[in-house]
């Protein structure tokens, strides 16, 4: 068991439970999966790009990401539909934790003058949002080797119904928000 989960059964969901007065286990907010995205425009003139980013996110994610394609036609950006536009991997289970424990204790810090993460990136399902504009904040991408640097899209799902729970979960799992907690 991965140290983040150990912690999240021990501690997290005790915590919860009193905070929101849940009656069952059962309904005490939990990770889902966590999805890492990277868009891809310049793939429509450069297809290398698609293979850069793939190698870039299958280092980070440790497993290979699928290609998304467009689902419109858009004339003005010479896109048409089924034209891949991006890459994206869904992390489950072991992957998810150890990711999201390295994404809290080794990567976030790396940031320069890093004061925390923004806690309005919250959707009305709970899920959370953190966009990052470089890649190479990630301790296993090697610098030299990067043909560009490209913005990543991390999306934390839970089965929190309000962002209020969410935060709570992802605050008690050490996931550095600005400012003191409202809770």
């Amino acid at each position: 068991m991965t140290r983040l989960k150990e912690k999240y059964l021990k501690e997290v969901v005790p915590q919860l439970k009193e905070k929101f007065s849940y009656r069952n286990i059962m309904q005490v907010p939990r990770l889902e999966k966590i999805v890492l995205s990277i868009g891809l425009g310049e793939a429509i003139q450069n297809p290398k790009a698609l293979e850069a980013a793939e190698k870039d996110l299958t280092t980070i994610a440790g497993q290979k990401p699928v290609v998304t394609k467009a689902k419109k036609s858009i004339a003005s950006f010479k896109l048409r539909t089924g034209m891949p536009i991006g890459m994206m991997v869904t992390l489950r289970g072991v992957r998810m934790y150890d990711f999201l424990d390295k994404l809290i204790n080794i990567t976030l810090p790396r940031f320069r003058d890093f004061q925390g993460v923004l806690r309005t990136s919250f959707d009305s399902d709970g899920n959370y949002n953190l966009g990052m504009r470089e890649q190479i904040v990630f301790p296993e991408i090697e610098y030299d080797k990067v043909d560009k640097i490209r913005g990543l899209q991390v999306t934390i799902v839970t089965t929190a119904k309000t962002s209020e729970e969410s935060m709570s979960l992802l605050e008690l799992l050490g996931m550095p928000f600005k400012g003191k907690s409202n809770g």
